[in-house]
């Protein structure tokens, strides 16, 4: 038995999420969401089912899904891509499990910003790679010069960057995709940049793929996924565009790991991809709606809430909200004595952990986010009573 793996800790969500299913707590932890999905995608893959192939797809990808990514960026993103620079994956989890595998040779460094999801770490020393990590504190989780000058060495060779971020809910703008962009080009980086979130941002911002920025067209792998566009997590359809040189590749270590993606849910995807403007316009209003009814609702129960710039989450400072406990404990008392279950975001990081910040989920209706607020509140009670 390899050890890499067998002595890894189960995961915070799967932690979270059984003591929630065992306290019949409501689940405000785990990222998926309960409304959002276009019933039209779910059309076109359920007819694809009954009319179109079932058997294996392209190793990389339906022809029509591979177009309609590079369609799907040039209209949104103005970042033009080729077909050959495109590869369907069975999430992006697995895109970039096959980016690191195909990229990472042993002893390479890899830089990384913590908090951070929690597969990068594994990913990267099941490659033989040493993860060196940036880290970032609340309330502002700013990236510096500086900090990433403290952590590069003559040994990185990846970057792996998260925009918008999870779990903090940054929208990282264009001063801080400068600074990263210059590391890279500096050092002759390659970027890997999972950005899942690119279309799930607040407040009219803009989001810029690094990929946009000087010198960075040429050394970035960009990562997708369907899941978090169209809020269908389970369908696990996800891709990565990047330069043809690393794009070949990862396509390799990819017909290795899952060869090929549902031809069903790749078509339903590239049908949803082709979507107007205003289905995304629309999608974004849903869930920064449901953003800021949660907002509201923790600001008058007491708690403070950390500003979120996109993804489905909101975060809470413990400290500033008057509560003396760490996330973790908060936590564990929140789902087995108030019954609602949350994230401690210290399990987002590998060194030096914040242990003052929780994260909830807010892409849930009304009725669950009521519920979960009501919970909370008893849950603040445990810590705060005299």
């Amino acid at each position: 038995m390899n050890p890499l793996f067998a002595d890894l800790p189960t995961s915070i969500f799967a932690h979270m999420s059984a003591l929630a299913a065992e306290h019949q707590a409501i689940n405000l932890g785990q990222g998926f969401p309960d409304f959002g999905w276009p019933e039209d995608v779910l059309e076109r893959a359920a007819n694809e089912v009954r009319s179109g192939s079932n058997q294996y797809a392209p190793m990389r990808g339906l022809p029509e899904l591979r177009q309609a990514v590079i369609d799907h960026y040039r209209q949104h993103q103005r970042i033009d891509y080729e077909v050959d620079e495109v590869t369907i994956t069975s999430g992006a989890t697995e895109a970039l499990a096959s980016a690191i595998m195909a990229l990472v040779s042993p002893g390479d460094e890899v830089l990384l910003f913590q908090p951070l999801y929690d597969a990068y770490v594994p990913l990267v020393r099941r490659a033989g790679g040493v993860p060196r990590f940036v880290r970032l504190t609340p309330p502002d989780w700013r990236i510096t010069n500086e900090a990433i000058a403290a952590a590069v060495t003559e040994r990185t060779r990846l970057l792996i960057f998260n925009n918008p971020h999870n779990p903090t809910a940054r929208l990282f703008g264009e001063e801080e995709l400068r600074i990263i962009a210059n590391v890279c080009v500096r050092h002759d980086l390659i970027a890997l940049t999972d950005e899942v979130w690119e279309h799930i941002v607040f407040d009219g911002r803009p989001f810029v793929p690094l990929a946009a920025m000087p010198g960075m067209r040429e050394r970035t792998v960009k990562v997708g996924s369907a899941g978090k566009i169209f809020s269908l997590t389970g369908w696990k359809v996800g891709w990565i565009a990047a330069p043809e040189e690393l794009a070949l590749p990862i396509s390799k270590a990819h017909q290795y790991m899952t060869f090929a993606t549902p031809p069903n849910l790749q078509a339903g995807v590239a049908y949803g991809l082709g979507k107007e403007d205003g289905y995304y316009r629309s999608m974004r209003g849903g869930f920064e709606a449901a953003r800021d009814a949660m907002a509201s609702a923790l600001n008058q129960a007491g708690f403070a809430v950390l500003p979120a710039e996109g993804t489905y989450f909101a975060s809470v400072d413990l400290a500033a909200s008057g509560i003396g406990a760490d996330d973790v404990s908060f936590c564990e008392r929140a789902v087995r004595e108030a019954g609602v279950a949350a994230i401690p975001v210290s399990a987002f990081y590998e060194e030096e952990p914040v242990r003052s910040v929780v994260r909830l989920c807010f892409a849930k209706q009304p009725e669950t986010i009521s519920g979960g607020l009501e919970r909370l509140r008893a849950a603040r009670a445990l810590f705060t009573r005299s």
